[in-house]
């Protein structure tokens, strides 16, 4: 047994000493270098792949909000404009007697009115049904009250002007923006025709400091506003565009919106000028926001357009036939609710 166990442990002995310690061989400097190469051959091409598509998709993203922004003003102008009882054209607005010098921003020559128009506005539960009774405009229920119909005057003016709060990213080129103003009349007591004094009314029931009370409809440029103490507007939409229009052929014409109004002149010994149906920003070759206006037969037509990539960069941001799709344009036609006296 001792002669065996004495066998085995000898065995072993020379088997540990006979084999030649193993050593493992690390990667050499060259064979680092040649495997660096290959990765950065590999790796950048692929880079540069996954940055151009991020770049594309952000362009694309940016277009499609572009757009969607461009059709959304222009749905809501066209239900704003689906009220209207009188739409006042160029001449209105901006002719020897116009109405510009009673608009607001009347000295402002980066603040222009587009599209200027008067619409009933629907105050709800603002009337008692019985005037003898408590119940006032502003305690008013559905039980007690009925809804009242105020004159509104409505104005969409493009705003141009360098205001870092619509001006990103910052740069010179700034995109212009369209704003909307309203001036709205009061509720009146049915019985006295007179206003509701301040304590029994809410103020979206009150008039507005600039709605002239000697408004009268049938005189449409008359006493259109006090003049003072207007609102701040409401930014309806911005980046629309600021570059001049290419090629300047494709400005809109007076006789542009006489075709595409349908308007007939009317028999001598009247008058007629088809540039007063145009209402655009004459100080701009943009024409990014204009209406063509046809008074008599109370219908607009209005046409928007956008600038997507101002949105992403502040140079090279100006109109050219092939980067088009940049520049999204939305157009609505809408006949308001009548013409006045009809």
């Amino acid at each position: 047994m001792k002669t065996l166990l004495r066998l085995l442990l000898k065995s072993q002995h020379q088997r540990n000493r006979s084999g030649p310690a193993q050593t493992e061989k690390g990667m050499t400097l060259v064979e680092l270098l040649v495997g660096a190469i290959m990765a950065f051959l590999i790796i950048t091409p692929m880079l540069g792949f996954v940055v151009d598509m991020l770049n594309t998709d952000r362009r694309e993203q940016v277009k499609s909000n572009t757009e969607q922004d461009v059709q959304a003003a222009v749905d809501f102008i066209a239900q704003d404009l689906s009220q209207a009882i009188y739409i006042y054209d160029n001449k209105a607005i901006n002719g020897a007697n116009g109405i510009r010098s009673m608009l607001p921003e009347s000295g402002n020559v980066n603040r222009i009115p587009i599209l200027v128009f008067w619409k009933r506005q629907q105050i709800e539960k603002s009337v008692p049904i019985n005037p003898n009774v408590a119940a006032r405009p502003n305690t008013c229920t559905a039980a007690d009250c009925n809804d009242a119909y105020v004159l509104s005057l409505v104005a969409y003016y493009q705003f141009k002007d360098n205001d870092v709060t619509w001006c990103q990213p910052l740069g010179n080129d700034c995109p212009t923006r369209i704003a909307r103003y309203e001036i709205r009349d009061g509720v009146k007591n049915p019985s006295t025709l007179a206003y509701y004094p301040d304590a029994e009314t809410t103020t979206g029931q009150r008039k507005d400091p600039a709605f002239n009370a000697n408004f009268d409809i049938s005189k449409p440029t008359v006493n259109v506003t006090t003049g003072t103490v207007f609102k701040n507007p409401e930014v309806l939409v911005n980046y629309i565009d600021h570059s001049p229009i290419d090629p300047p052929s494709q400005a809109p014409t007076g006789a542009q919106c006489q075709t595409l109004l349908g308007v007939t002149p009317p028999p001598a010994p009247a008058t007629f000028n088809a540039s007063d149906l145009l209402i655009t920003d004459t100080s701009s070759s943009a024409h990014s926001f204009y209406a063509c206006v046809d008074t008599s037969k109370n219908i607009a037509r209005v046409t928007i357009r956008g600038n997507s990539l101002r949105r992403l960069q502040p140079n090279d941001t100006a109109y050219s036939p092939n980067k088009s799709a940049y520049f999204p344009t939305a157009t609505v036609q809408v006949q308001g609710l009548g013409a006045v006296g009809k």
